[in-house]
């Protein structure tokens, strides 16, 4: 018998990845992602969002910045074809919106006339995103009712331009220039050719939308000796008009009390979002480096016999919420109803792994008020007796033996359930270490032992200036054994305390 055809029919997305802040991503575009094969994407694209395609699709660099194209646009077009064809589902990532200034309309008819079937996601155009976020609304009742939208950047290929600057000084409006910086001296000098008054204001922000964000404002007859004195770079976009005046009024991200500080989350991939949203909407500039993912446990078989017993204990007892989800996972697939626990109270270590039990609709009988394992064994000691007691405990594979000594000690028959192992990211998809070891990180942030631990171990230069943010005593102590001194502790054991620390940290300083 021959092979076996491959009937999978493949398709590609093309899919606008919006302006830089991954918040800006629209459902849509996170579904496709989701279910990709393969993601090729684009310079302006936020590497983070490449999180949401899942481990196993490959991620192929497309490049695209000025006089750097990774692949020629030929060969791009004639690779997104191939890909599909072979039944694979591609998702094209570009900047922005696909069809403003980024080339989809040219890809899509590859796509066609190859006869591969395919679906435009549009995304926010950086053109209204990136004004917003710099306080500029692109119109406004009181000043503007028209808006122009033009590229500074067109085909090199062509003999003569298309675009005629000079009427486009003329147009009412405001007018949103693309691709543009290395133009800017050209643009001007036509607009003011063609009447555009010299004192007409306007901005130019790089790197819209992000942490990275920076504006720059002056008139037409003057921005271009700004930008060459302060040495602003591409990318950016362009403001034209009486709207960029707005921007004393409505400038809201920059005012951000982490606007600007350049920080790394260490969490697993799947666990890094909460952090990275917590601080990014602080005005943070975040880059997630995930040092540690969860694995199996050794012996699944044993995990599961125990999970399948769970009815028979008087407690289950809770560390984390990736012990949670390793249970449930379980659970559910041996039983159809949650009250198939039975009678087992529950205790969770913090309101972390709290919430993470109540999303599978149970309630926590037992919460410390010290969010650590010493506060769950004290809670348990002030409560009730545990003597004669069953108690299931579900762990890690590697974690400190105090709440199974301490309720063992209350005289409790103590059972360990390892859930899960913690084992070193060795994947890198984004890009995370080299922008680490660029120098321009301020801030990491550890969630736990296991996260410095594997940190540690990438050999990375670590400079003497970066402030390291742990997320309570136990993950302090492991920083501290290596030699390094812990700048910020959470005041409880949680996300939000961290968050909360880190900001306390930056305001002290403005003090």
């Amino acid at each position: 018998m021959g092979k076996e055809k491959n009937n999978k029919k493949g398709i590609c997305y093309l899919v606008g990845a919006g302006p830089g802040d991954p918040g800006l991503l629209t459902l849509r575009a996170k579904e496709c992602l989701e279910s990709a094969d393969v993601v090729v994407y684009d310079y302006l694209c936020n590497p983070d969002i490449l999180n949401h395609a899942p481990s196993s699709a490959e991620k192929i660099y497309a490049g695209k910045k000025a006089a750097d194209h990774a692949i020629p646009q030929e060969e791009l077009n004639d690779l997104l074809v191939k890909l599909s064809i072979k039944g694979q589902t591609v998702v094209r990532l570009k900047g922005g919106d696909p069809y403003v200034f980024g080339r989809g309309g040219e890809e899509a008819q590859e796509l066609r006339r190859a006869g591969v079937p395919f679906e435009i996601v549009p995304g926010i155009s950086s053109s209204v995103a990136g004004p917003a976020y710099a306080g500029i609304p692109v119109t406004h009742r009181d000043c503007c009712s028209q808006l122009t939208i033009f590229t500074g950047h067109e085909d090199p290929t062509k003999n003569d331009s298309v675009i005629n600057y000079s009427k486009i000084g003329k147009v009412d409006g405001t007018k949103v220039m693309l691709m543009g910086v290395g133009q800017l001296e050209k643009v001007t000098n036509q607009m003011i050719e063609g009447g555009a008054p010299k004192d007409t204001p306007v901005a130019l922000i790089r790197w819209a939308t992000t942490g990275r964000q920076q504006t720059l404002v002056g008139e037409i007859g003057n921005i271009v000796e700004k930008v060459n004195k302060s040495g602003f770079k591409a990318p950016a976009v362009t403001v034209f008009g009486e709207v960029v005046k707005l921007r004393e009024q409505l400038n809201w991200f920059e005012e951000r009390p982490l606007y600007g500080k350049k920080m790394v989350v260490t969490r697993t991939r799947t666990q890094a979002g909460e952090l990275s949203v917590r601080l990014r909407h602080l005005g943070a500039d975040v880059d997630e480096m995930p040092t540690i993912r969860i694995e199996p446990p050794v012996d699944l078989k044993a995990f599961g016999q125990l999970v399948q017993d769970s009815h028979k204990y008087d407690w289950i007892v809770f560390t984390s919420p990736n012990g949670v989800d390793a249970f449930f996972d379980i659970f559910f697939k041996l039983y159809k109803d949650a009250r198939s626990i039975g009678g087992a109270r529950i205790a969770a270590v913090g309101p972390g792994t709290q919430k993470k039990i109540e999303s599978y609709h149970l309630s926590v009988d037992l919460l410390p008020e010290k969010y650590v394992a010493e506060g769950l064994v004290e809670k348990f000691k002030e409560t009730e007796g545990v003597e004669n007691q069953t108690i299931m405990l579900v762990r890690p594979e590697t974690t400190r033996d105090i709440i199974s000594k301490g309720l063992s000690e209350m005289g409790a028959i103590v059972d360990e359930a390892i859930a899960y192992r913690t084992v070193p990211e060795l994947e890198d998809p984004t890009g995370a270490v080299e922008r680490f070891n660029s120098g321009e990180i301020e801030l990491v942030t550890f969630t736990s032992s296991s996260t410095v631990e594997s940190f540690m171990e990438l050999d990375l230069l670590i400079p003497d200036h970066l402030i390291m943010a742990s997320i309570g005593p136990v993950t302090s102590e492991t920083i501290c054994s290596y030699g390094y001194e812990v700048d910020i502790e959470a005041q409880e054991s949680t996300i939000q305390s961290l968050v909360e620390s880190i900001e306390e940290y930056y305001l002290a300083l403005q003090d």
